[in-house]
């Protein structure tokens, strides 16, 4: 993958799945926002991704809901308790709040879920790791729609 995303959007899509915010079909799924005010749709072919959040639109990486979907379907790892810890965050409310300071979102987010130093450096690691495999695939990120509203 040619682009990345940032390291605090593999928090985002942990957060999905541990709400359970993302329903998979065949070849399409559904990812709600985590305060629910949007619904985002992510479909594939093969390596090709196409989504209408703005991360993946606008900027051309995979943003969380991509990356949720890939979770889910099993083509990145990821660590299921650290996802469970930051379950119930709403991500949109703490990067409005922090001006889209997406690091300082994800310190508040880890001191609200009681995250120890060791737990965050072992979510740093994880994330990294994930954003690690990432980039080794070989896929492309298509806009979808117009972003979701």
């Amino acid at each position: 993958m040619e682009k990345l995303p940032l390291l605090q959007k593999v928090y985002e899509a942990w957060s999905a799945l541990a709400d359970g915010r993302v329903e998979t079909g065949d070849q399409e799924a559904s990812v709600t926002s985590s305060n629910g005010a949007k619904r985002y749709t992510v479909t594939w072919d093969g390596d090709t991704y196409a989504s209408n959040d703005s991360a993946s639109y606008w900027q051309g990486y995979a943003g969380y809901p991509v990356l949720a979907v890939m979770m889910k379907e099993g083509r990145l790892p990821y660590d299921r308790e650290l996802a469970e810890r930051l379950s119930g965050v709403d991500w949109n409310a703490l990067n409005k709040k922090h001006k889209r300071n997406y690091q300082a979102a994800a310190e508040e987010a880890f001191e609200a879920a009681g995250f120890t130093p060791e737990e965050k450096a072992r979510a740093q690691a994880d994330g990294e790791g994930i954003l690690e495999t990432l980039s080794q695939l070989p896929l492309q990120i298509k806009r979808k729609g117009r972003p979701a509203k």
